[in-house]
């Protein structure tokens, strides 16, 4: 059943939208990370409801349009992945992902390093056999369609990527186009973003949005493979159920429409998906309407449904 319930209290000093919504838990409190164009925004909650504003944990002096933050605890620190750009620049492919850290989910969070240069955003950095990993978006000018994907690297230090990525999931489908001819006549730029990446045992998934987030065409699906690997970059991701064949896991419904950007959470043993959607019909130009919402999954080998 779809829900898509909103989990941020209205009013109350909240700010108005929630998008990028990445969610962890610390100390029995969930904290819900947002993109802003102030800083990274914060939501507490010690429910998976009812989330309050808790204030911005990262604001650089000199830098606005911050991306969809990410978040992992690497032994009793906290460190952030985010993206930005400076002040003075106006165009999105200025924005890359950097890192800060902080002692607390609250912060505030203190800017290190630049990870990648510009065009990369929406990081995931995971564990997996006690290595650190990066899965991110940027833009392949060379593919047949040409567009955003996703790609995979291997950390060296929270700080540092080996260097040596690999496409992780790519566009293959004509529901995954952002914009039709929009550098050159007659290509059209594809967009496969905000990747979600855990496994259950040998069973690996990505999550990850198509399309363009500006419409309500806006989806999230998931690619998947298996097998029992010492490097994820072995792995052969394969969209559900195939690279050919338009299959969404949340979509436009009766409730709501562009449903994108999503991160998972366990909570006693139930797996609860939290994203951002519009309200169905309420998307107003040069107002951002997105807010976080959630949802209970059911995971069975390579089929991820709504329960």
């Amino acid at each position: 059943m779809i829900l898509s319930k909103k989990i941020v209290k209205p009013g109350e000093g909240n700010l108005l939208s929630q998008p990028d919504p990445y969610i962890i838990e610390e100390k029995g409190y969930y904290y819900i990370y947002a993109s802003n164009s102030e800083g990274v925004a914060c939501f507490k909650s010690n429910t998976l409801e009812n989330f309050v504003f808790a204030g911005f944990v990262l604001q650089v002096p000199g830098q606005k349009n911050y991306w969809a933050p990410s978040v992992i605890k690497i032994e009793d620190k906290f460190y952030l992945y985010y993206s930005s750009i400076a002040e003075e620049l106006n165009d999105d492919h200025d924005e890359k992902l950097q890192v800060a850290i902080a002692d607390n989910p609250l912060g505030s969070f203190e800017y290190k390093k630049d990870i990648l240069p510009p065009f990369s955003i929406d990081s995931h950095v995971v564990s997996f056999k006690d290595e650190l990993y990066l899965f991110y978006s940027a833009n392949d000018y060379e593919a047949k369609r040409q567009g955003t994907c996703i790609f995979l690297d291997k950390m060296i230090n929270p700080y540092q990527v080996e260097g040596k990525p690999v496409v992780a999931v790519k566009p293959s489908l004509n529901e995954e186009i952002f914009a039709c001819d929009r550098f050159e006549k007659g290509k059209h730029w594809h967009t496969i973003e905000g990747a979600f990446y855990f496994n259950i045992n040998d069973y690996h998934y990505v999550m990850y949005s198509g399309g363009s987030y500006l419409d309500d065409s806006y989806f999230i699906n998931y690619a998947y493979a298996i097998g029992d690997v010492d490097d994820l970059r072995e792995l052969n991701f394969q969209k559900y159920p195939n690279d050919s064949t338009y299959h969404t896991l949340l979509n436009k419904n009766s409730v709501m429409e562009g449903a994108g950007h999503n991160s998972l959470i366990k909570v006693a043993n139930e797996y609860y998906i939290v994203y951002h959607a519009r309200d169905l019909g309420v998307n107003i130009l040069g107002t951002d309407t997105r807010t976080a919402r959630i949802d209970t999954l059911k995971i069975s080998k390579e089929r991820i449904t709504l329960k």
